[in-house]
């Protein structure tokens, strides 16, 4: 059942779901796979935040297609078809010495338990966040609290730094002072110039994926994606992988697979249709 849901910024929502054995298990870096209702399809989505003695995980989404527009429209007391995890392996989180966090858009949500279960584990933890305009950014007292340092960017300068949030990253690098690790979360391109930016310091850089998925379990195939040379599920072996390793071309290609099918699909629910 959903506890509360509440609007965070223009097309970004947070929802609260009471999910007992969900948050009993939950760690940062992993997600969940919903459905609206019973003929709905499968979409996975970053657990934000959990309360073990609530027994409730917290969600963030965009509106996106189809399911995230549908699911936009529910409020407190609806209920989800289905809400199963939590999937993926957790990010690793150990004592690395000074993490530098980056989230991309809603992936704020994503990066604030993982900087705080870094931050929890001794690590200095530096944190940047961008959007395209203040109006989209969120969270920045949550990410604030579990950072020793937070940088904001706007690409239009409405808030904070103007520009991107490599620009910062690059500069930290440059510094002298030493970065033990990156974790890079938000659009996929966003993780691909965020490694781009770190490879030639060699500083270790952990993205998360987010390709095609469908059953979250490995059992599809659909979530396969290229490291290494070596073919991943992001399901199962992931969703975090070393960004210097991933095939970001295969990536890109592999996401656009289905563009055709979920605009269809968008403007049909927008018609007030539904496929028999």
């Amino acid at each position: 059942m959903i506890l509360s849901r509440d609007k965070l910024a223009p097309g970004i929502h947070v929802m609260r779901i009471a999910a007992p054995a969900v948050a009993r298990k939950a760690q940062a870096g992993q997600f969940v796979i919903i459905r609206v209702d019973e003929r709905g399809e499968r979409i996975p989505l970053t657990i934000a935040d959990w309360d073990r003695d609530e027994g409730s995980v917290t969600i963030v989404f965009m509106e996106a297609g189809k399911t995230t527009r549908q699911l936009a429209t529910l409020k407190a007391g609806d209920s989800l078809a289905t809400f199963a995890g939590p999937l993926g392996l957790p990010t690793e989180v150990e004592r690395f010495g000074t993490v530098v966090s980056v989230a991309g858009g809603f992936a704020v949500a994503t990066i604030v338990p993982i900087a705080r279960a870094l931050r929890e584990k001794g690590n200095k933890v530096i944190s940047i966040m961008g959007a395209r305009s203040k109006d989209l950014l969120f969270w920045e007292d949550r990410l604030g609290n579990v950072s020793d340092q937070l940088i904001v960017t706007t690409d239009d300068g409405s808030y904070g730094r103007k520009g991107v949030v490599t620009e910062p990253l690059k500069e930290l690098l440059e510094s002298g002072q030493r970065i033990d690790r990156v974790i890079a979360i938000g659009p996929s391109i966003m993780m691909k110039f965020c490694a781009k930016t770190t490879q030639p310091f060699g500083v270790k850089t952990i993205v998360s994926l987010n390709p095609i998925m469908v059953d979250g379990t490995g059992m599809c195939g659909c979530c396969r994606v290229s490291v290494a040379g070596v073919t991943k599920f992001a399901c199962v072996d992931g969703p975090d992988f070393d960004g210097h390793e991933v095939d970001w071309d295969l990536l890109f290609a592999r996401q656009r697979t289905y563009l055709d099918q979920e605009k269809q699909s968008l403007e049909l629910w927008e018609q007030g249709c539904r496929r028999p």
